[in-house]
């Protein structure tokens, strides 16, 4: 496990650092999981991104979830960068809700600056997560949009709530008074966990990691 306090020869957590947490099953992670946090380090200007691999999402099934440490395997091997830190920190704290797991990070780490990163597809559930609207009170939102859900997303019921904070600029998000949410458009990317899962249902298995290359560059 990946533990939130570990130091290493990655950047020092000194005060003004900048981190976008991605929070997911990554069941399993793959190349989109990479290319969506590249872009939101590159379009934000952040410092690292951290992704929070849920023990069990409460949203989700528990039928077809791989084991904790496989999952946290398939985040190290897709992850590939000095600036994405993989982390079971919900397990570690004991967290199951996000709003509680951002609570502990802003009490653990005063001073660095978090934003919350998800897909459009979050986006189009984000009204079914427990206190979602604490938690757009508590970290900007950047949602890292595929094509075949902008319109959904456009219309998630959330949005109806979030609209009124829409941001277009990418580079303030530093000084946003919260709620403030912003959409990126990433592009076509046909890259999914579902697709994956489909194409190797055991991906899981050690006969088969790491799993398809194709699905983690």
């Amino acid at each position: 496990m990946a533990r939130c306090g570990r130091r290493d020869s990655r950047r020092p957590l000194k005060r003004g650092f900048t981190v976008g947490l991605l929070g997911g099953s990554f069941n399993p992670a793959h190349g989109g999981h990479r290319r969506m946090s590249l872009e939101a380090m590159r379009r934000l200007r952040l410092d690292e991104i951290w992704w929070l691999v849920s023990p069990q999402n409460p949203l989700k099934s528990a039928v077809g979830m791989a084991p904790l440490p496989a999952r946290i395997a398939s985040a190290r091997r897709a992850a590939r960068h000095p600036r994405i830190r993989v982390m079971a920190l919900e397990s570690e704290l004991g967290t199951q809700r996000s709003i509680d797991t951002i609570r502990a990070l802003r009490s653990r780490y005063p001073h660095i600056r978090f934003l919350w990163l998800m897909g459009s597809d979050n986006l189009a559930e984000f009204h079914r997560w427990a206190s979602w609207r604490a938690i757009a009170h508590a970290v900007p939102i950047v949602v890292m949009a595929r094509p075949r859900y902008i319109g959904k997303s456009q219309t998630a019921p959330a949005m109806g709530w979030l609209r009124r904070w829409r941001r277009k600029s990418l580079a303030n998000w530093r000084n946003d008074t919260l709620p403030a949410i912003r959409l990126v458009n990433l592009g076509l990317d046909p890259r999914s966990a579902t697709a994956i899962r489909r194409a190797t249902p055991d991906w899981a298995q050690p006969s088969h990691a790491p799993h398809n290359r194709k699905d983690s560059d």
